[in-house]
């Protein structure tokens, strides 16, 4: 039996569609093992959000070569749509498999033998219309549920468009009809995720919105919580907001993409909105939900941000009602509106600005915590181990820290969120089990 492994880069919807193409290929006589051990087919799902994304995808090559000489290499995801001539060249890999090609792989396996040079299946996007449902199972305690895919935005910084499509999904009922085959596994928490999940819909000739989906997501038996992952703040409507607020199963957590507090930097950046309602958003979420978590991206360094804009940015930001951040600085992409921009910043300004958000993103979140202490939260643990410890979330996405106990992995505890310890994560001395 063929061994196989797989190693992904980026995002949660690449987790979701990693987990579903290694079930195809165990359901085609494979036999899934770690990354870190000898395979016979190493499979790299890659990302192209920044250039250090590319880079990674170069060394995650090498060192399998080193595990496995002979092992076959195949390389998958948004790089390998873009980019599908410079990974062929890359030393050692044998395929190449575009968007609308990776979850056919098991059809383009002729053999496991080395290429002498390697295989390309890569269409223009532009015929990639399909959408493929996935979601993840088995390497966590919570699944990445794929709801939609794609995005039609074109933001001048982003080359997701390119290497993912139009946005598209399937229909309600097919998505909870996939929400009901993670139901039925052991996972407790669903991610719900997708490049532009608030889009929901938007490639249908009927009426069907996230909204919608989300209601029926709300009815499945079997699943104990769900999490928005990323949404855009002009589709985080109202009625969206008020059900979570209402929801057993939803979890205040939203995570929403705001990437400049100053509208000028937001316009260049063809945005969909502008800083106000951005603050329209925050302000609707505590009023209905004040123990919320609310995570924020920020680029810095886009192309012609003054200092000026940057200090808009941060009192934005600083005055903000929100829990952490996760800081990019700008990552030149081809094929952008925003290559073409004049007044680049330097690569030293941009590491300075990143730090100074990174820096107020630690006192948000220790702000956000000091506000929960002495709350009663559910915590749901998760398998990882670090250092005899284990972690895992409250529904608010406040990590809390306690010593291994296989018999609590996967299991949701009440705990009184008592105190934080040096590492900055949550600790309870209070224990109820409730599943």
């Amino acid at each position: 039996m063929s061994r196989v492994a797989i190693h992904t880069l980026g995002c949660k919807l690449n987790y979701s569609e990693s987990s579903t193409i290694v079930r195809q290929l165990e359901s085609n006589g494979f036999s899934k093992v770690n990354f870190t051990d000898e395979a016979d087919i190493y499979i790299i799902n890659t990302c192209s959000v920044t250039d250090n994304a590319d880079k990674k995808c170069r060394t995650t090559v090498k060192s399998v070569l080193k595990q496995n000489p002979e092992a076959y290499v195949v390389v998958i995801g948004c790089y390998a749509q873009l980019k599908p001539k410079e990974i062929s060249e890359i030393p050692g890999v044998d395929m190449v498999l575009g968007a609308a090609e990776k979850f056919n792989m098991i059809e383009h396996l002729h053999s496991l033998q080395k290429e002498e040079k390697a295989i390309i299946f890569n269409k223009n996007i532009k015929e990639t219309q399909d959408f493929i449902p996935a979601f993840s199972y088995g390497d966590r305690t919570r699944s990445f549920l794929k709801v939609q895919d794609g995005c039609d935005y074109f933001c001048s910084f982003c080359t997701i468009p390119l290497a993912r499509g139009k946005s598209r999904n399937a229909t309600v009922a097919e998505t909870v009809a996939k929400a009901t085959e993670v139901a039925a596994t052991n996972i407790k928490e669903v991610v719900i995720t997708g490049v532009n999940i608030g889009d929901f819909g938007a490639d249908q000739e009927y009426a069907e919105t996230f909204y919608d989906l989300i209601v029926e997501l709300d009815k499945i038996e079997g699943i104990d919580r769900y999490r928005i992952s990323s949404i855009e703040p002009n589709l985080l409507s109202n009625e969206i907001i008020d059900f979570v607020a209402a929801s057993d199963k939803f979890v205040p957590h939203f995570h929403i993409p705001l990437q400049s507090g100053d509208d000028d930097i937001l316009t260049k950046m063809r945005r969909k909105y502008l800083s106000d309602l951005y603050v329209e958003r925050i302000a609707r979420i505590k009023k209905q939900m004040p123990d919320c978590c609310i995570g924020v991206d920020v680029i810095v360094g886009f192309p012609g941000e003054t200092e000026e804009h940057f200090m808009n940015t941060y009192s934005f930001l600083n005055e903000l009602d929100i829990s952490y951040l996760h800081v990019f600085p700008y990552s030149e992409r081809n094929n952008t509106t925003a290559k073409k921009l004049p007044n680049k910043i330097t690569k030293s300004e941009k590491t300075e600005r990143a730090a100074r958000l990174r820096i107020l993103s630690q006192k948000k979140k220790r702000f956000f915590y000091e506000s929960q202490l002495g709350k009663s939260m559910n915590v749901l643990w998760e398998e990882e181990k670090q250092g005899g410890m284990m972690q895992g979330f409250s529904e608010n996405y406040i990590r809390f820290e306690a010593p291994y106990d296989e018999t609590r992995v996967n299991t949701v505890e009440r705990l009184v969120f008592d105190e934080i310890n040096e590492s900055g994560l949550a600790v309870s001395s209070l224990k109820e089990h409730l599943q």
